[in-house]
């Protein structure tokens, strides 16, 4: 099985920002740990502040990959762009957010993301990787 993590804007800084919503962990840290717990897992992970980036990563990986766990971060609530490429492609994706995005700003409640997914996974922390990596297997 060949699934991609995809992270948007902001998501380099997990383990710096906001440490009492999104941990002390690194992503790059947390990534390894989640190799090992699913060594039969081709993981792979991309991240980018930049939107075109996420929606170019998205076509490239849309029909060779198994499955796609997204996190677009802000992105989620304003990108109809990233809304239309998770249509346009083939490879089924969870959205997911670290947060409990309904405990959060009313803007946050709105996804552009979830109509087009295989399914949503928020508030959980970092779990919510291993929880999205499970759904597909």
């Amino acid at each position: 099985m060949k699934l991609i993590i995809i992270n948007g804007p902001n998501l380099n800084l997990l383990g710096k920002r906001e440490p009492e919503i999104y941990g002390s962990t690194t992503f790059e840290e947390f990534f390894r740990k989640l190799q090992l717990k699913f060594k039969n897992v081709e993981l792979a992970y991309y991240q980018s502040n930049i939107e075109g980036e996420l929606i170019d990563k998205l076509h490239e990986v849309g029909f060779n990959y198994d499955g796609i766990i997204l996190n677009a971060a802000a992105y989620t609530h304003t990108s109809v762009s990233i809304g239309d490429a998770i249509k346009s492609i083939e490879t089924p994706v969870v959205e997911l957010h670290i947060s409990n995005i309904h405990a959060r700003e009313e803007f946050r409640h709105q996804s552009f993301i979830a109509p087009n997914a295989k399914g949503v996974i928020f508030g959980f922390g970092l779990k919510g990787y291993e929880l999205a990596v499970q759904s597909f297997l």
